[in-house]
């Protein structure tokens, strides 16, 4: 599931989670590095279709991890 927002955010999640800002990629996390919790979230916002609730699991995975981007 992707969604793109006006102020530039962009959620993608596929077993993956990226979270861009702009041209940045804020947040990006492989399958096992996600919580257990969010992972049902992402799964029931995906089954929804729901970007409003992805751009809220965004906006708590940002708080949780910060900026992350692994190497």
């Amino acid at each position: 599931m992707r969604c793109e927002f006006n102020d530039g955010l962009r959620v993608s999640y596929s077993g993956k989670l990226r979270i861009h800002k702009g041209d940045e990629v804020s947040v990006a996390l492989d399958r096992d590095e996600i919580p257990m919790d969010i992972q049902d979230e992402l799964l029931e916002a995906a089954l929804h279709e729901s970007c409003s609730e992805m751009r809220d699991i965004a906006r708590e995975v940002t708080e949780t991890f910060g900026t992350y981007v692994p190497e």
